[in-house]
């Protein structure tokens, strides 16, 4: 029960990525391809249905999302979402890394001005993984891993 890979996006645009283990494929996914994805998924659901992503299930994993719409001040009919996603194990609790990403975006926006989200690129936001590791603890590590840290 694990986190795999970690990230957030601002509409299209990845802000953060953060891969703890790499899949068992050995086929990465482009980042931004990941955001666009994201992006449209989450303005379908929002359009056609009235409601949020939240977990997408798939036979091996599941992604979590959790989503705010944040716009600049000057510009507040421009609403992009900042969506944090969680790359999981399938058993691994949905409800618990929910949690956890709503924690992130919260910091995430109260760490960083909307300007910089809306104008600086991903390099600039490097700096806040060691808060996401905080944030997250030890569901960053499988089960295994968890064992190794306590011996």
């Amino acid at each position: 029960m694990a986190i795999l890979e970690l990230g957030i996006n601002l509409g299209i645009r990845n802000l953060l990525n953060i891969k703890y283990y790499d899949s068992d494929t050995g086929v990465g996914l482009d980042p931004e391809l990941r955001a666009g994805f994201l992006s449209a998924l989450e303005s379908f659901t929002s359009e056609v249905f009235g409601d949020d992503i939240n977990v997408i299930s798939l036979a091996s994993f599941k992604l979590v999302c959790y989503c705010d719409l944040i716009s600049l001040p000057s510009d507040e009919s421009n609403k992009q979402p900042l969506i944090s996603f969680a790359i999981t194990e399938k058993k691994t609790d949905s409800a618990v890394v929910k949690k956890q990403l709503s924690e992130v975006n919260s910091h995430f926006l109260n760490r960083f001005s909307l300007n910089d989200i809306f104008s600086k690129k991903e390099k600039f936001f490097k700096e806040f993984v060691g808060r996401i590791d905080k944030i997250i603890g030890d569901l960053k590590l499988k089960t295994e891993d968890r064992f190794r840290s306590i011996f």
